[in-house]
Formats: C-alpha cells, structure tokens, sequence
C-alpha cells in the first residue's frame, strides 16, 4: 500500500472514529457545566466558575489524554481494547496462581458488568439533554421531550444492524460539523471574554477545593461527566485502531471541547442567570433551532460508542466464557471487529427506553450517571497496572506513582458519585450488579459441567485398548467428536457405539480452546496427536476476537498430515440438559436454576463453531450440578 493509500486510509478511519468514538466524550458540553454549576447549592460565581473550569480542562488533560488515548491505549491485546481484553492480558500475567486469576476475574467482571450500565444512562441522558433545548426555544412544548426523546432512541438502536461501518460513514462527517460549531461557539465568547483562559491554570482548580470544601468534592460528580466515552473510546479500539482514534483526539475533539466549556465559561461570567442552559444560551437565537436539531443529531451518534461498546465486550466475554453463546453479525468485510449482536442491542434498548421513561430529565439522570463510569474508570486502572508490572516490566517505583495518580483521581471521582445513590445512582449499580450475578453464574456454572463430565468419562487409553482386542464393525469415514477432555471418553463416542454397534474407521477426539488472546498464532492453531487404534486427538485454538470456525480450521489439517474430507466426515455433540440439583457442591439452587434456564437458551454450540447441519448427530445427555 502506497504512503497515499496509507494515509487516505488513517484519515478514514479517523472520520469513522469521531463518528463513532468520541460522539459520547463530544456531547458533554451539553450537560456538564450546568449541572456542575447549578446542584447542591452551587453558584455560578466567577470564584466557583474558574474553579470548574479548571477541573474540567485538567480532568480531559490527565484522564482522557494522558491515562486513555497513551496509557490505557498501549494495553491493547493484539490491536483489541476494552475491559475484557485487557482483563485477559491480566490474567495471561499471573497465569498459574489460581487465587489472583480468581481475583482479577472478579474485577474485571464487575468492571464489565458496569460499562454495561453506562451503556444504558449514556444514551438516555445525551438524547434527553438535546431534546430539552426545546424548552428553551418554546417552554410551552415541554411535555413532547420523553416522546421525541423515546421515538429517537428506537430508531437509532433500529439503525444498529446496518453495522458500525456504514453508521460510522454516516456519522462521522456530521460529528465533524459538531465539533466545527462548538468549537466556534465557545471561540465567539472566549473572544469577548479572553479573562476565561486563566482557568487553564490548575491554581484555580486548586483554590476552588480550598475555598469550597465538600461543595467543590461534590462538584467533582458533575465534572466526571465531561469524561463520559473515555471507556467506550478503548472499547472501541478494535474498531478503529488506536493511531486514527489518538490522530482524531489531540488534533480535532480535544480543542473544540476545550473551546466550547470556556465559551460557556465566558459567557456565566457576564451572565451567570443562564445557567440554567449555558449551551444552547450559547448560541444566537436566530441559530437556536437548527442548533437543537444538531444536538439531537449529535446526541443520537454519542450513543453509538458505548453500543458498539457492549457489542466488541459481549463477543469478548463469550469467548472468554464469562457470557452465554449468542448470535453474533458480522457488519463488515475488512474489519472483523465489526459486529452487530441482536440480543444486547434489544436489551440495551429496553433499559434505555426504561430509564427514559422512569426519570424523565436529563437533571434526574444526571444523579444516575457517574458510578458507572467512574466504577468502571477504576477497575480500568487496576488492571492496567498489573499488566504494566507484569507484562511490560516497569519498575515497582514507576508502577506506585502512577498507581497513586491514577486512583487517587478516580478514587476521587468515585467517591463523589456514590454520593448520589439515593438520588438515582442506585439505577446502574442495581443493573451493574445484576449483570455480574449472569456473567458470574455462566462461568461457574460452565466449570460445573465440565467437572461433571470429567469426573463421569471412561478412561481413554483402556478404552482404546479394549478396542483393539475386541474389534467392533468399523464403517467407512472420519467421525469428529467434540469434548472438552482429551483423556476421557466422549458421551457421544459411548452413545455411538452403545447403540450402533460400529465406530468409523477414523475418530477424532476434538476440544475447542479459546485463548486469552485476540487471536491465536500460526504455530498454536493446530496441535494433532495420535492415539493408535485410528484414534485421534485434535485441540483447535482460537483467540477471543476470532470466529471458531471448526470447518474451515479442519481444512488446514492436511498440512499437518491429519486430511479432513467434508463430505465424509461425521460431527457427533453430546447436548447436555442441566438438572439443577440441591444436593450437589457447587452454587446455591437458584443460580444454578438460572443456569440451566441460560444454558437451555443460549446459541447451540453447532452453530456457535458453523459446524453443519447436515453432517452434525447430536445425542443428548443430562448433567446435574
């Protein structure tokens, strides 16, 4: 690819990024200052005014571009980011201690299951933040905000099966116009009132604290909201890639934010009674209408970080096996991290319309908005720097000071956010803490079915030798046989030959391992061994952003000297039904109750590996646990 070609495509990518990426990040102006400024008794004071506005500019300074877009960034798991990827290059970093692997899980689940609920409240919050500057052009149409607000965001998660490409096409040279006019909002006012820029000096910031006490800790909940889409930026690394999403921050969205929060700044400065909507108050009035059909616009695009988000994370956590099998879309022919899953957009939508309809303001949200963010902000930091110590080896000093940086500023944030539970913060931690219950129960439950089948299975190598002395009626072609243990022997083996009488001529003893990698290496794919008596043992390995394509991985086996004929090969699955047993070790009854109800609706493992229809016999077995 030619330098022209190479940078045709950067610039791309960069497009789609603003689009999709920084919609959420690029949307805070329109809620940030004033609910920073107006809660909890604060004043719109020049004192109080230079202060948020200082946190604001050194928040998006240490958090976004520092802690983000150049340190979380780098911990990218073969160009994959977002919580679970970068949980799984923690744990590829203690690989061996079972305690800490249990530990980390633990967190990085929670973490998980958190963004999920940022993935609610950002897009209600954003769209409603839009859609209420109709009460500023015409307060008499208050009453039509929760239905525009509802109809919109069902037609933008209706949108998502079309792919992140094509929306990312069609939102990036929108966001583009956002920021220009932002930018130039906030440039207008700044102009008028160049005093604003002292601000830029972290002594303001520091001053506000001193002078302001609880009030300025309080106050750090509203500015956490100028940081939303930081998480969903890494989640949508794989997306984009991190040069055109570091390309796009620091040259285009970083100024206009700036330059627009200032703008704002300005004008309270001269005109602290509008604080009631110092961004669309921004704008001149015979703007004001177009104005809001931007926001709406640009507020409906903000959504689509955190969705694309959940969507890479859901395929992560499946992978992973902390999530249920589902259906996954591929949206795109040159990017294979861009998918589309049905059931997390439904559920998504569903939560969405939910908190919509249940706090019905963007002011009632905002209560709600934070703990998530910042809960997952944290998590976010801990294992990163696990991995740093243990993957990229930085010394303990240098792993302590920014340890201490970085948690003292998002324990900091978090702090002032759980302030709000009672007020609506509860919403994302009950939805948090419900996600981590499923995600947890999957995981464990799954362990419990192996142990089952493990501790029920025939010893294999007796088994082969039995074979051989007693030789039952072979039949022409390779039968695969799927398990998860290369020492036992597979129900479906037993089944087979229990109630056929015959075995192939050829059988193959096939497990699936997903790997804590994106995807796997060329020499780890494939490994064959051979077992005598026409047996074999085959392990396919695919890493957690990959497809597991059983037919097209075995059609790469004859290189290794283990040929497949599709036509003549035979899949045989054991298809376990869970029996939730009270009087079995493992979880109590009801989670393995839902279990059972997850593992009977989750997507066949057939069609998870594309195996088939017609060369596939499946056999049933029951499994208590």
């Amino acid at each position: 690819m030619s330098d022209a070609d190479t940078k045709r495509r950067l610039a791309t990518l960069a497009l789609g990024a603003i689009g999709v990426v920084y919609g959420d990040i690029g949307t805070s102006p329109l809620y940030t200052l004033q609910t920073t400024l107006s809660h909890d008794g604060m004043k719109p004071t020049p004192e109080s005014i230079y202060g948020v506005l200082s946190l604001i500019f050194w928040a998006q300074i240490i958090v976004v571009s520092l802690k983000y877009v150049v340190f979380i960034m780098r911990a990218d798991n073969k160009g994959e980011g977002g919580i679970m990827a970068l949980l799984a290059l923690a744990l590829r970093s203690v690989r061996g201690d079972a305690r800490q692997r249990w530990l980390l899980a633990i967190i990085g689940i929670f973490g998980a299951a958190l963004f999920y609920g940022d993935g609610v409240i950002t897009p209600a919050i954003s769209v409603l933040s839009a859609v209420e500057g109709v009460k500023v052009a015409a307060p008499n149409l208050g009453h039509w905000v929760v239905p525009i607000t509802a109809v919109i965001l069902f037609f933008l998660f209706a949108l998502q099966r079309h792919g992140t490409e094509r929306v990312g096409r069609l939102f990036g040279p929108v966001m583009v116009v956002w920021f220009i006019v932002i930018a130039l909002l906030g440039l207008r006012m700044v102009v008028q009132n160049p005093h604003v820029l002292l601000a830029l000096n972290p002594a303001y910031g520091v001053k506000f604290f001193f002078s302001h006490g609880l009030q300025a800790f309080i106050a750090l909940g509203g500015v956490v909201l100028a940081l939303t889409g930081a998480e969903a930026l890494y989640a949508d690394m794989g997306h984009f890639g991190k040069r055109p999403i570091r390309l796009a921050w620091f040259s285009f969205v970083l100024p206009a934010l700036v330059l627009n929060y200032f703008g704002q700044g300005a004008l309270l400065l001269n005109h602290p009674e509008a604080i009631d909507s110092p961004f669309f108050k921004l704008t001149p009035e015979p703007l004001l209408y177009p104005m809001i059909g931007l926001a709406t616009i640009a507020t409906v695009i903000a959504s689509q970080a955190v969705i694309s988000g959940a969507f890479s994370m859901t395929r992560e956590a499946m992978s992973l096996g902390y999530s249920m099998r589902m259906p996954v879309v591929h949206t795109s022919r040159e990017m294979s991290g861009q998918i589309f899953v049905p059931w997390v957009n439904n559920f998504l939508l569903i939560m969405v319309l939910a908190a919509v309809l249940g706090f019905r303001s963007s002011d009632n949200l905002s209560a709600a908005y934070g703990i998530a963010v910042t809960g997952t902000m944290t998590i976010t930091s801990i294992l990163a720097l696990i991995v740093a110590r243990r993957q990229w080896h930085w010394s303990r000093l240098t792993v302590i000071v920014t340890g201490v940086l970085l948690l003292t500023i998002d324990l900091s944030f978090l702090g002032a956010n759980l302030i709000k539970i009672e007020y609506g913060g509860w919403f994302p931690l009950v939805l948090g803490v419900a996600i981590f219950i499923v995600m947890t129960t999957w995981r464990r439950g799954r362990e419990l079915v192996v142990r089952e089948i493990k501790q029920s299975g025939l010893a294999l190598d007796p088994f082969i030798a039995n074979i051989a002395e007693h030789p039952p009626l072979r039949v022409p072609g390779t039968a695969v046989f799927l398990t998860a243990n290369q020492n036992a022997v597979p129900h479906a083996l037993l089944h087979n030959l229990k109630h056929n009488k015959v075995l192939h001529e050829r059988n193959v003893l096939l497990t699936v391992e997903m790997l804590e990698t994106p995807t796997a290496d060329l020499g780890e794919r494939i490994e064959i061994s051979e077992l005598g008596g026409d047996f074999y043992g085959l392990a396919l390995r695919f890493g957690f952003a990959e497809d597991p394509n059983i037919p097209r991985a075995l059609a790469k086996c004859s290189k290794k000297g283990l040929p497949f004929d599709m036509m003549d090969t035979t899949f045989f699955l054991s298809r376990e039904t869970i029996i939730a047993d009270a009087k079995r070790p493992g979880m109590a009854l009801w989670r393995d109750k839902l279990f059972a109800f997850m593992a009977r609706n989750a997507l066949p493992a057939t069609a998870f590996f594309q195996i088939p229809g017609n060369r596939l016999i499946e056999l049933g077995a029951q499994v208590e646990i």
